[in-house]
């Protein structure tokens, strides 16, 4: 037993509750098709399962880029730490199999607590700890993944760091862009070894759809550049080669990368923080609730649970420090659910409200004249980065999509951009539970005077555009809802509330300025633990 730690063990009741599952757009394979969970599972009887206490100095809720980079900096300041990650791990290498399959998807796919639907027909899948939760909420449909690594398991790795004054127009000047510039994000970059993708593998028969994308947006008049995506290429290269059965260069890897290489949070921020000693991953950790204890510290409440969901052990985790790290969508559920039901009183009353799409877009192009390729390599190479007016900044890039045996003359492309719509997450007394509220017609603006016209000038005129966002309404990039200003100080120090942290994309006010979120997210935590363990460490912390 680890001397930080002491345990005492005794026997609760628990029971699994029942759960109203959600619809959304899955990964890449998202272009073309959906996953919608409708069901209400059914509740198990009550059993008795072990209950355990436990003392730690630092709790940390999720295992993605938040808790990650907190996990490894504190560690490396002396500071034990206990990351709760409610889903499994998933180890990769070559010819692995861990990650689905997402033209044949299994039970893998989905977090045990949704019932699905596939092509709008129910699949029996049997629960599982699976990769992808969905969130329902009045207008939007958001996506989170499930897993040791979180959200960077299966996002395609765009690695994009805003300009400055886009940056400015979406986040608090405060943060100072250019000492992020200078350190933050560049130590982000080096954490993730982000490479470009190379020339002898573009000029490959798989790499045609990214050669048609680079084409058609430089005959738009359109800006195209690489991708900083942190991926080894030489992964792909070595799967043409026939040295490893396909991943990357046939779009199957768009629920996640089996042959490894792709430098996801798991094997680079978690991996650094393990080998300090001090740090403790626990899968298949499910948080309940989290409560302010009469003595000022904070109770976890958890779930041990196994690979179908049913619950082995219920923990009660006593810390002097917590971090929020579960995402935006968990952070923010978990956090809004405390303050309604008196777990934690004096909450900032913004708590919940500012929480944004990063006006997320997922189009399906398809083009007649073909030139994508039956087999399409990826996961990103090109991308269009139209930054020069603040206000409508965005940027489209185009993905690859699984490949179905047979050239179906469509690819993907994915957009995202500054906008000021926002929602709130609102607590639901009957259900128990926070529901997030989005307005009908948020992020129109950004949508139809930047990120539409530019995804329309590259598909051409023999393009068709199938808008999915317009089918279901989804979000892979859900960003606030625990803001910095009205609800944390810029370093995720919740107002009124010691020892108590959020430092995940809850943090972040609902946009990161016309950029995928992982960059910033991360460089926020960078910047926020500089200064966490300048100046808590050994007086909160």
């Amino acid at each position: 037993m680890r001397p930080w730690r002491t345990t005492i063990r005794g026997e609760g009741v628990i029971s699994r509750r029942s759960f109203v599952g959600g619809a959304a757009a899955v990964g890449a394979a998202a272009a073309t098709s959906s996953i919608i969970g409708t069901g209400q599972a059914t509740a198990a009887p009550a059993r008795r399962v072990r209950l355990t206490r436990e003392d730690h100095r630092v709790v940390v809720i999720g295992s993605g880029f938040g808790g990650g980079v907190t996990a490894l900096r504190l560690a490396q300041a002396g500071v034990p730490v206990v990351v709760l990650e409610r889903g499994r791990r998933w180890p990769t290498g070559p010819d692995a199999t861990t990650f689905p399959d997402p033209v044949a998807p299994d039970k893998r796919m989905l977090w045990y607590r949704s019932e699905p639907e596939l092509f709008g027909r129910p699949v029996p899948f049997e629960p599982y700890v699976g990769l992808v939760e969905t969130v329902i909420g009045e207008n939007m449909t958001a996506l989170c993944t499930t897993g040791v690594g979180g959200g960077s398991l299966v996002y395609q790795g765009m690695s994009l760091q805003p300009a400055e004054d886009v940056f400015n127009s979406q986040l608090p000047e405060e943060l100072d862009w250019k000492l992020m510039d200078r350190v933050h994000y560049r130590r982000v970059e080096r954490m993730l070894r982000l490479e470009t993708a190379p020339d002898r593998l573009i000029a490959t028969p798989n790499y045609r759809a990214v050669r048609k994308f680079a084409r058609q947006a430089r005959s738009a008049g359109l800006p195209v550049s690489k991708i900083p995506m942190p991926i080894d290429w030489d992964y792909a290269l070595a799967e043409l080669n026939g040295k490893m059965r396909p991943s990357y260069t046939d779009g199957s890897g768009a629920m996640g990368v089996n042959n490894g290489g792709k430098h996801s949070v798991d094997v680079t921020y978690l991996a650094a923080a393990e080998r300090t000693g001090l740090v403790e991953v626990r899968p298949q950790h499910e948080v309940v609730d989290v409560a302010r204890a009469r003595d000022g510290r904070w109770t976890v409440h958890v779930n041990r649970i196994g690979a179908d969901g049913a619950v082995l052990e219920n923990k009660i985790l006593t810390t002097g420090t917590l971090v929020m790290a579960a995402g935006s969508l968990n952070t923010t559920k978990l956090l809004v659910r405390a303050s309604a039901r008196g777990l934690i009183g004096d909450l900032p009353d913004e708590l919940g409200a500012g929480w944004g799409t990063n006006a997320d877009r997922i189009y399906l192009w398809s083009d007649p004249s073909g030139g994508f390729g039956a087999v399409q390599g990826g996961p990103v190479v090109y991308g269009s980065l139209n930054w020069s007016k603040p206000e409508l900044a965005h940027t489209v890039i185009q993905a690859a999509i699984p490949g179905f045996g047979l050239d179906a003359h469509s690819t993907m492309m994915v957009g995202f951009g500054a906008s000021d719509s926002r929602g709130r997450f609102v607590y639901d007394p009957a259900a128990g539970e926070a529901r997030l509220r989005w307005p009908r017609n948020g992020d129109s603006l950004i949508q139809t005077k930047g990120i539409h016209p530019t995804a329309s000038a590259i598909a051409g005129r023999g393009g068709v555009l199938t808008d999915t966002n317009a089918i279901v309404p989804s979000t892979w990039h859900g960003l606030g809802g625990a803001n910095m200003g009205p609800v944390c100080d810029l370093d995720g120090r919740v107002r009124g509330q010691r020892g108590l942290y959020v430092l995940d994309g809850a943090l972040i006010p609902g946009n990161t300025a016309a950029c995928n979120p992982s960059m910033t997210i991360a460089a926020v935590a960078e910047r926020a633990l500089d200064n966490i363990v300048a100046r808590d460490v050994g007086t909160v912390i």
